[in-house]
């Protein structure tokens, strides 16, 4: 027995009941094992969960890693908005990401600082890589030349609006929102070039 194995089982259990709904009796008898020996590898419930849960964003930092290099030969536009697509389906099939999701916008009040901990270095690493990836695209002559970081920000603002609907509703309603909000979202992107020029003294 080792601590992975009562993390693995811990995951599924905090994703399902949350941290103060999971039982520490529950993930013991699901690995076979006593209670008392969650001990011998994590100090108290709040150890298992901060181990369990900084898990889950690497898993899910990896799933979204591995999706951009599966799908790097698309265009952006159609990797970008296949991306939210794929998120959630990563949330239908991983516990990893049900754990990471509900935990940015509902951390335990007790151990808000420690999940926030977790949350903003994951946001600001995905927000730095997508800046990359538009960067990238904008040297290919894939988009116009618009302020990269800029429209990484308006992307991660628009994924933190648009996945609150995976939590609070339905697939059918995440998609209708997504449908609707995409053309508005990525003529806006391309707007950023336009009002750029248009800030651009004359003479320069």
């Amino acid at each position: 027995m080792t601590a992975y194995t009562i993390r693995d089982a811990a995951l599924f259990h905090f994703a399902r009941d949350g941290y103060e709904g999971a039982s520490l009796r529950a993930i013991a008898d699901e690995v076979g094992i006593k209670k008392p020996s969650i001990y011998a590898h994590f100090s108290c419930k709040e150890d298992l969960f901060m181990h369990t849960l900084d898990h889950a964003f690497d898993e899910v930092r990896r799933h979204t890693l591995e999706y951009f290099r599966d799908h790097a030969h698309m265009p952006l536009e159609a990797r970008l908005r296949g991306m939210m697509t794929w998120f959630e389906q990563e949330y239908q099939d991983h516990a990893s990401a049900r754990l990471m999701l509900r935990n940015c916008y509902y951390p335990p009040p007790d151990l808000y600082s420690q999940v926030m901990d977790l949350v903003y270095p994951f946001l600001d690493g995905m927000e730095r890589a997508l800046s990359r990836q538009l960067q990238r695209a904008i040297r290919e002559g894939h988009l116009p030349p618009i302020p990269a970081e800029q429209a990484a920000i308006a992307f991660m603002t628009f994924l933190d609006g648009i996945t609150v609907e995976i939590i609070y509703g339905s697939s059918r309603r995440y998609r209708r929102r997504l449908d609707a909000s995409w053309p508005v979202f990525w003529n806006g992107i391309h707007s950023l070039n336009e009002k750029a020029r248009s800030n651009v003294p004359e003479g320069d």
